[in-house]
């Protein structure tokens, strides 16, 4: 009998996920799974226990910061397991861009019924993420927006809490190597997509997590006037500008003489000098075959 490794975060979605988890692990058990269900404690591995680490199919529900501690946890133990994503984070970037729906029940519905594919992953130093990496401007939102704001509010929690960031905004002065050349730049604002959105906003649209390539957007220095309005186009229709330049590339090295915070899927990241590269096809993730559900469903 196959086997399923069912990991949750108690605290995403105002509990909802502790609420569903015993109809999520009756789904997997009615799909022909031995399941074993297990709280997320973060700051602990879950694959530190051996019978955790020869399971078909590891089940994350959470969001993007709960794959990403996952995914890495996976990674300390060089484990290549499959992942099924049910998203019951804020954003849930990255299972939305596999096309998960957003009902926690369906959601296990897709995985029992979907298809393990190769899907692109990144690696910052010695640290991997799934959906961004950035730092600058904005960078800590995510870490620093209270929970409870998250959740009442959705993606405008991050627009309220980033506001708060541009009285004291700094340039970072950056020594930058990619595929495609190097160049230096002072940077207010650097993401590194490996998917498409952040916090639900569109950003990068012609990244895919299949294409074996990062996209670098990068905000370069300008009067604080003309980078809001700058952002505010960008936000509105997606599209590089005078002041955002747009790199796609495998690798990118950045140096700089300061050394900013920086995060990865709303998690704390690696510190500078930063090695990032697109690992092509790095971590097996199911994806659903039929995406006509009904997202109200939980």
């Amino acid at each position: 009998m196959k086997r399923a490794l069912i990991l949750y975060n108690d605290r995403a979605g105002h509990g909802r996920i502790a609420r569903k988890i015993d109809a999520i692990a009756q789904i997997f058990v009615e799909g022909g799974y031995d399941v074993e269900v297990a709280s997320i404690e973060f700051g602990c591995n879950p694959f530190d226990e051996p019978q955790h680490c020869a399971v078909d199919l590891v089940v994350v529900c959470g969001g993007d910061g709960t794959v990403n501690y996952i995914l890495n946890a996976m990674k300390a133990h060089a484990l290549d397991l499959t992942l099924g994503i049910i998203p019951a984070g804020t954003a849930n970037d990255f299972a939305g861009a596999i096309g998960m729906r957003k009902g926690l029940l369906k959601a296990a519905r897709q995985i029992v019924a979907g298809r393990a594919e190769r899907l692109d992953c990144a690696r910052v130093n010695d640290l991997y993420f799934i959906n961004i990496f950035s730092f600058g401007l904005f960078t800590t939102t995510s870490q620093h927006t209270p929970d409870a704001l998250k959740h009442t509010l959705g993606k405008a929690a991050y627009i309220i809490e980033g506001s708060k960031e541009l009285h004291h905004s700094e340039y970072i002065p950056l020594h930058i190597t990619h595929d495609g050349g190097e160049e230096q730049t002072e940077a207010l604002i650097v993401l590194v997509f490996n998917g498409e959105t952040a916090g639900q906003f569109r950003l990068a649209r012609e990244a895919s997590v299949r294409d074996g390539v990062l996209d670098v957007l990068i905000m370069s220095r300008c009067n604080i006037l003309d980078s809001a309005r700058a952002m505010l186009m960008f936000l509105l229709n997606g599209k590089p500008n005078a002041a955002i330049k747009h790199i796609r590339t495998s690798h990118i090295e950045m140096r700089s003489p300061l050394n900013p915070p920086t995060d990865m899927d709303g998690q704390k990241s690696a510190e500078f000098p930063l090695s990032i590269e697109c690992i092509a096809g790095g971590v097996s993730v199911v994806c659903p075959c039929d995406n006509s559900a009904d997202d109200d469903e939980e």
